[in-house]
């Protein structure tokens, strides 16, 4: 079920059946070091995080981290969507993608269009975002869509502290 398309993308949600991707996604290099370990080993490990991720923020709130697929092959190229965190008072914009998909423009497009999707079906007009201290790249695509830094919040005490950053979604 393909919630959001763009040109070259589609965008839909997770499911138990998207295990394997997630289980490499999670374990790149640079979601490590950007985005955190999040024990993910196995493939059931995978399919556990996708249903109590995923899958439960979307029966919750109606929106979740995407698949990003590929509309030519439907080669699965990444994640982006919206994230309701405890911790923070709006609902956040998260993306990640495996490194050989970056450059290609495939973030910026998938990442707009859940804003206009975020302001069309949900009437959000405001999300943030957050990046680590050393993620440049999350933080220029982030810039590039019309967010601005904020300042430094951490989303638990014992935390690293986060660049958060913040747009109005019209």
């Amino acid at each position: 079920m393909t919630v959001i398309e763009t040109e070259r993308l589609a965008l839909r949600p997770l499911d138990t059946g998207d295990a394997e991707f997630i289980l490499r996604l999670l374990n790149e290099a640079s979601w490590l070091r950007h985005i955190g370990d999040r024990g993910v080993r196995t493939l059931e490990d995978a399919r556990q995080y996708i249903e109590t991720g995923p899958v439960t923020m979307f029966r919750q709130h109606g929106f979740s981290l995407f698949l990003v697929a590929r509309k030519e092959d439907a080669v699965a190229v990444g994640m982006c969507g919206l994230i309701k965190r405890e911790s923070l008072e709006h609902v956040d914009l998260g993306f990640a993608f495996l490194p050989e998909f970056w450059g290609r423009g495939y973030a910026f497009e998938a990442a707009s269009a859940v804003l206009a999707w975020a302001r069309g079906a949900h009437g959000l007009t405001r999300v943030v975002a957050i990046t680590s201290q050393n993620n440049h790249a999350s933080s220029r695509l982030l810039e590039k869509l019309g967010f601005r830094f904020e300042g430094m919040v951490r989303l638990k005490d014992d935390a690293e502290a986060l660049r958060l950053y913040g747009a109005a979604t019209t």
